[in-house]
């Protein structure tokens, strides 16, 4: 913030001399030239009006400089190329300070003595344009710079609902130079991607904190009755019962590490993986679940069989967890299909079901950690709600993408597309 109030302050300031120096220049060899050859009788009064004129711009003439109208032109020479170097100089660093303004990710506007813009930044010149949200925001820096004129300094956040959705933190501040007021400052920041990840944080706590606390007071409940309970089969059942809220704990906190793991792993350690051995260990992972429900799944490996640069964990475990929601939505005895394709130098891997499908509403945040379409369902299902979100990042960890398409009642395609490196394949 004073680093771009100080070099808004110079811009201004240099602008000024640039102007003041020009126009003395150029008026002072316009009386020059008229009185040289309006009044060449009139030499001893030409010098001294010479003499005076280069004082003005700050440069006296010596006392053992010879006198008479030719040393006094000579001399007004030399201030000239004096002041056309300090102009070039100014103007030099005007335009490298507004270069280096125009990098800012912030906007910046400042406004002279009289309260008019004497710039802005290429930032504030995007804010400022023609759009609904731009407008308000625009008018609200004007507040704001009315306002720092009478408190001094003022402060703003502003909430502009989009498309896209985004938050201004908006900040005003004089311009002084101890003795005098030169001007204001604004300095317009976007802060909607810190705003969204405190959102996203403090969702997060709280998501913890409830899917934890549910089982836990559930193994608590069961616990207490199971102490004072003398039926065996009373106690069998509670048994049970404290057996599955354990194993959802359990569930919960690893698939909590493996998401932490894998956001922190944004470059994780790759060597060459082929991606038929990778589908086939998802598969036998998740067997003995799909046999239970008498699920089938069907297995199409890529042919020839393809390899990626990637991290083979990270992708078993995305393509596990895609295999897991397939079974754990499709419809009793019912069947998901298991493939992998090959085009344009990626690879893409289907997990399809024909199960319950997903409402269109909910398509934007399915990959959303803890976000869960049918809360009952998933709960009945030991769903902890952060599969999808571990497919996500596994797929950003290595340049890749996913992608959903789903009919409510008709099932549910899942996507991972990763790029396929040309030595490889």
């Amino acid at each position: 913030m004073l680093g771009a109030m100080l070099a808004a302050a110079t811009i201004a300031r240099g602008t000024a001399v640039e102007g003041f120096i020009g126009i003395g220049v150029l008026g002072l060899l316009g009386i020059v030239l008229a009185t040289f050859l309006g009044r060449r009788s009139g030499r001893h009064a030409l010098e001294q009006r010479l003499s005076a004129l280069a004082a003005r711009l700050g440069v006296d003439v010596p006392d053992q400089e010879p006198r008479g109208v030719e040393p006094a032109l000579h001399h007004l020479e030399l201030v000239t190329d004096r002041a056309a170097e300090a102009v070039a100089e100014s103007s030099a660093d005007a335009i490298r300070l507004r270069r280096a303004l125009d990098t800012l990710p912030q906007g910046v506007i400042v406004c002279d003595e009289n309260g008019e813009v004497v710039f802005r930044n290429a930032r504030a010149v995007g804010l400022m344009g023609g759009r609904h949200g731009d407008a308000l925001a625009a008018q609200a820096v004007v507040d704001l710079l009315a306002n720092a004129w009478q408190q001094g300094t003022a402060e703003r956040t502003l909430d502009l609902y989009g498309p896209p959705r985004r938050t201004l933190a908006v900040r005003t501040q004089l311009i002084d130079d101890g003795r005098r007021t030169l001007g204001v400052i604004a300095v317009i920041d976007d802060v909607s991607e810190r705003r969204r990840l405190e959102e996203i944080r403090r969702d997060f706590v709280a998501n913890v904190s409830h899917e934890l606390k549910t089982p836990m007071g559930a193994l608590g409940l069961l616990a207490e009755t199971l102490v004072s309970e003398t039926d065996p089969v009373v106690a069998q059942r509670l048994a049970s019962r404290i057996h599955t809220e354990a194993f959802r704990v359990s569930r919960i906190i690893d698939d909590l590490l493996d998401l932490s793991r894998i956001e922190s792993e944004e470059a994780p350690p790759r060597e060459p993986v082929l991606i038929n051995l990778v589908m086939a260990e998802a598969v036998e992972r998740m067997r003995a679940a799909a046999d239970q429900r008498d699920v089938g799944i069907e297995l199409s490996e890529p042919d020839p069989p393809v390899a990626v640069l990637a991290d083979r964990r990270q992708l078993v475990s995305a393509l596990y967890n895609l295999l897991e929601n397939a079974v754990k939505f499709s419809y009793d005895a019912g069947t998901v299909h298991f493939r992998a394709t090959t085009g344009e130098g990626e690879v893409r891997i289907e997990v399809e079901d024909h199960g319950v499908g997903i409402p269109s509403r909910d398509l934007e945040r399915i990959f959303e950690r803890f976000y869960r379409v049918d809360q009952g369902r998933s709960r009945q299902t030991g769903g902890t709600g952060l599969g999808l979100s571990i497919v996500r990042h596994v797929a950003a960890n290595h340049q890749g993408r996913s992608e959903v398409d789903s009919r409510e009642g008709e099932g549910s395609t899942f996507s991972l597309i990763l790029p396929i490196q040309p030595d490889l394949g």
